[in-house]
């Protein structure tokens, strides 16, 4: 199938409504705000239907379901949240897409922003984070998907900043409100001199872009006390709460005894 017979069916998906490719679900995993011991986000993940792992439904991803896929996570994750009264929390929901599903940034919104009002579920409640950018051969392209995004009212996340693709050219081309540091950049973070310097470079960058950081991956009360140490507040991995498979998890604190709902 070319470009212009994937726009055409993408165009006509939009107008007509999708049908999921196949058959998921999604699990949930709390992003914490440390400082106020609340719930700032809930990440969707996806997952199979008996909650087998997402590396089990990604691997049924091809070029000809992909848009449908993408289209389909955002149903199901702004659904399920819903269902689950994830208003009620406060918190935000956070969704992965694939900017390279995205063929107009304007006309392939329409049934994101069609299951939220038919949910009554508030647009300045959802962050798109991006994944697979490093396929998105247009960075001008990728640049339009944020602009629209923004001015639906939606958060942006750079996902896995640092990492590869994800760094500062594109933070300084790209109008996301969030960056996500890599794990690869926070594990052991304490013991690590040179990586501290480059977190507490980001975190003071990100103050004056006015962009929120959330250090994912964080599995130890060291990394936690070393990312606090350095001003970092949002905070996401299994220190705090595993994923929840069609739930809404309880997350823990470190060095509190007592559980937060």
């Amino acid at each position: 199938m070319d470009i212009i017979q994937k726009q055409q069916s993408s165009c006509s998906a939009c107008r007509d409504g999708i049908d999921q490719p196949f058959p998921f679900s999604m699990a949930f995993q709390p992003i914490v705000n440390v400082a106020t011991g609340t719930v700032w986000a809930y990440e969707a993940l996806v997952r199979g239907t008996d909650g087998s792992s997402a590396a089990s439904i990604l691997a049924q991803v091809t070029e000809e379901n992909r848009y449908a896929f993408d289209q389909s996570c955002r149903i199901k994750a702004i659904t399920l949240a819903s269902q689950l009264r994830i208003e009620d929390t406060g918190a935000m929901l956070s969704i992965n897409f694939m900017p390279g599903a995205v063929y107009s940034p304007a006309a392939c919104i329409k049934i994101t922003l069609n299951t939220a009002r038919k949910l009554d579920f508030p647009l300045d409640k959802l962050i798109f984070e991006i994944v697979e950018a490093e396929k998105v051969i247009s960075h001008q392209h990728l640049r339009e998907i944020v602009q629209e995004y923004r001015n639906c009212g939606f958060q942006v996340a750079l996902d896995d900043f640092g990492a590869g693709w994800c760094g500062l050219n594109l933070l300084a081309d790209m109008p996301a409100s969030i960056v996500k540091l890599d794990m690869a950049l926070t594990r052991g973070l304490r013991d690590r001199p040179r990586a501290l310097a480059i977190v507490r470079s980001i975190v003071e960058l990100a103050g004056v872009l006015h962009t929120e950081v959330v250090a994912e991956g964080i599995e130890t009360v060291e990394e936690y006390e070393a990312l606090r140490n350095l001003g970092v507040r949002l905070m996401q991995g299994y220190l705090f709460a595993r994923p929840a498979f069609e739930q809404l998890p309880e997350f823990y604190l470190p060095l509190e005894q007592a559980r937060v709902a």
